[in-house]
């Protein structure tokens, strides 16, 4: 058998681990933090459960199609429930729009704040259906070794919208500001601005519209141990507390490497962590990417994280709950182009103890607010003081409550959170965005172009960040090995 060592524990990493270990290898994950998940960690206590990482469970048809691969469903491994609404978006006190589970009731919606366009929404979702189905069935789960992959009869009909951004393509369809905003919004799990973002990319919009918003009970660290259990029965062995230290290479190949467990030999080696870090493991000729080629890429945000738990129930939000009160563009701005703390935050707000039991104890809220930020930013006490007073003061104020005095603790995460738990390049949150210039061919590689055995996964490659697609950088990149390395 095979050795193959796997650098990282994350979605990416547990879904590889699976695909090598049924085709016959011997895999052996190292994860550097004390539990496996990567970002998708947990945080407990005093009688409250956070996911770290990941809160929204969108596209379950790539969940589905996982664990098919291995003969298994996910209600093996944890309870899914459709949640409705899906999410509400607040743009001032009084006046905040429901997406509901039923594409029908969001068409009503939208057709009330603005007369036709209940029917320019289903024109968009129909178009954004066949993009789906082109993107999932046809694009993402190639490797993007070459343009001809993504290069066939129904994507050459599509170049048009690589060129049209999806902030232009939603203003053809919609003119009233909040019913753009709910439209650009699925986008930002792309980690670019919708104006930076190719209208191909609508996509997303059938997975939010009519896929749905969806949660494990338990939280998203469910669908991590669901996976972790996967991975054990087909015999893949885990060490955690063991970050790599040195990648060990001879007549350029792998031999080993070197972690806070010891040396390990491998014949393949699988890295699911950073790949800026992973590379620095490496003597510098033989890295791929210069650190100018790193510094010059468009990172998706970071994030301002805090983890509350509230002494009483809050009234007048969701499940997901985004504050999208102030001016989106302004924000932006300070993400990607001025690269400084923004003055007046959109952000976004998790209190999943409205739908699952386990999140906190009886008559009390478990909640999580993220603020999306400029990669590298200044991390500072002082300034994650200042943004919770601010986004608590908003939320009171919006939803016409108090809050502060029934605070019963906060926890925060932020740049330099990211960069110590998980190495994460400039302390970005989502990975690499998905602009144009960074689509495909034009991401880093899954297999080095300097170490025979050597390969990569999860939101630094192909085919992008988030859950679902690190799910499928995992099997398309075990592929590849297994192309390989026969």
């Amino acid at each position: 058998m095979k050795k193959v060592i796997i650098i990282g524990s994350g979605f990416s990493s547990l879904s590889a681990s699976c695909y090598l270990a049924k085709a016959g290898y011997d895999v052996t994950m190292l994860e550097k933090n004390t539990t496996t998940g990567g970002r998708a960690r947990q945080l407990k206590t005093n009688g409250f459960v956070f996911d770290i990482g990941p809160t929204f469970y969108w596209m379950p048809d790539v969940f589905d199609k996982f664990f098919a691969d291995f003969n298994k469903k996910t209600s093996d491994y944890y309870q899914l429930d459709q949640l409705n609404p899906a999410y509400q978006i607040y743009f001032g006190k009084n006046d905040a729009i429901s997406i509901s589970e039923d594409f029908n009731e969001t068409r009503d919606t939208f057709e009330k704040i603005e007369p036709g366009s209940g029917k320019q929404l289903e024109r968009f979702i129909n178009k954004a259906r066949i993009n789906y189905d082109i993107a999932i069935k046809k694009l993402v789960y190639n490797p993007g070794e070459n343009i001809f992959e993504i290069i066939n009869r129904k994507t050459i009909t599509k170049l048009y919208e690589f060129i049209l951004t999806i902030k232009n393509q939603v203003s053809g369809y919609v003119k009233n500001d909040k019913l753009r905003k709910v439209l650009e919004f699925p986008v930002l799990f792309l980690g670019a601005k919708p104006s930076n973002t190719p209208s191909f990319y609508n996509f997303m919009n059938y997975a939010d519209l009519k896929l749905g918003t969806w949660h494990p009970q338990g939280g998203m660290y469910k669908v991590v141990e669901g996976m972790q259990t996967l991975a054990q029965s087909l015999g893949v062995k885990t060490i955690t507390d063991s970050p790599v230290l040195k990648i060990d290479i001879q007549n350029g190949k792998v031999k080993g490497v070197e972690s806070k467990s010891g040396y390990l030999e491998c014949d393949v080696l699988l890295s699911g962590a950073d790949y800026h870090h992973t590379e620095t493991l490496l003597p510098e000729q033989y890295r791929q990417y210069t650190e100018s080629y790193w510094d010059k890429k468009i990172f998706a945000p970071s994030a301002l994280l805090f983890f509350v738990g509230f002494n009483k129930k809050i009234e007048a939000v969701n499940h997901h709950t985004l504050f999208f009160d102030t001016d989106f563009e302004e924000h932006a701005k300070t993400i990607y182009d001025t690269k400084e703390w923004p003055n007046k935050p959109l952000f976004y707000a998790s209190f999943p103890s409205k739908t699952d039991i386990s999140s906190a104890p009886e008559g009390k809220e478990a909640a999580i607010f993220l603020v999306p930020i400029a990669p590298d930013i200044e991390d500072t006490k002082e300034l994650r003081e200042h943004y919770f007073n601010q986004i608590i003061e908003r939320v009171e104020k919006l939803t016409d409550q108090k809050l502060k005095e029934d605070i019963l603790f906060k926890e925060s995460y932020c740049v330099d959170n990211f960069k110590d738990d998980y190495n994460s390049y400039k302390g970005n949150a989502y990975g690499l965005a998905n602009t144009l210039m960074q689509t495909h061919i034009l991401r880093p590689k899954l297999k080095s172009k300097k170490v025979d055995n050597l390969y990569f996964c999860g939101q630094l490659t192909v085919p992008g960040p988030g859950v679902p697609p690190s799910l499928i950088s995992g099997k398309v990149v075990s592929e590849l090995i297994l192309k390989h390395s026969k």
